[in-house]
């Protein structure tokens, strides 16, 4: 019987273009694929291992033509619309009492600031208050599909794994939560949405 449920966020309640980034970098001499650096550099990012300016840093080092702020931009540009549907549901959802619901985010303090101003903090605060605990990958040095990140919200908050049940768009961290006996639904972009939830449990 499910009791719980973590919920991702890029691509399950906040539209993402995932490629805008190389897609705009290339403006500035980069390369359109995902390099190793990148992706070390991204991941040190997602778990706090370094700020804000070392990260612009560094990426400015790898693109001299791009500004901070250039950089700063485009690297927000994938963050898209977050319908109103999918904020009444979790509302809802949350209304209802009848599972303890749970975000765990691999995101970054750039985005997340992004997205409140975004989303407005109006919106932004009647989504963070739909959850019981609101996990984001950077503060809490730990991120996806790292065993360790699965466990430690389970650990923390008193939650079997055989009573929980996990959405992500990337079928990386649903594979690694269900190697813990956590449920997962990886949820298809663009083909399956969140508000169809309640059929899955």
């Amino acid at each position: 019987m499910i009791k719980n449920i973590i919920f991702d966020f890029g691509d399950v309640f906040i539209n993402l273009d995932k490629g805008i980034v190389f897609r705009e970098m290339e403006r500035f001499g980069g390369s359109i694929d995902l390099t190793p650096e990148m992706v070390e550099l991204n991941n040190m990012y997602e778990v706090g291992g370094i700020s804000t300016d070392e990260f612009i840093g560094q990426l400015q080092a790898q693109y001299p033509k791009a500004s901070a702020s250039e950089i700063k931009n485009i690297w927000n540009s994938m963050l898209l619309d977050f319908p109103e549907e999918r904020l009444e549901f979790i509302e809802q959802l949350a209304k209802e009492g009848e599972y303890r619901l749970f975000l765990l985010s691999n995101t970054n303090a750039l985005h997340i600031t992004h997205v409140e101003q975004k989303m407005g903090s109006d919106r932004y605060l009647r989504f963070k208050n739909a959850f019981e605990q609101f996990y984001l990958s950077h503060e809490i040095k730990l991120r996806k599909p790292n065993a360790e990140i699965y466990q430690f919200v389970l650990d923390e908050n008193g939650l079997k794994a055989e009573e929980t049940f996990f959405i992500d768009d990337t079928k990386e961290n649903t594979d690694a939560a269900e190697k813990i006996g956590i449920n997962c639904w990886n949820i298809q972009v663009g083909k399956e949405d969140i508000v169809q939830l309640k059929p899955k449990l």
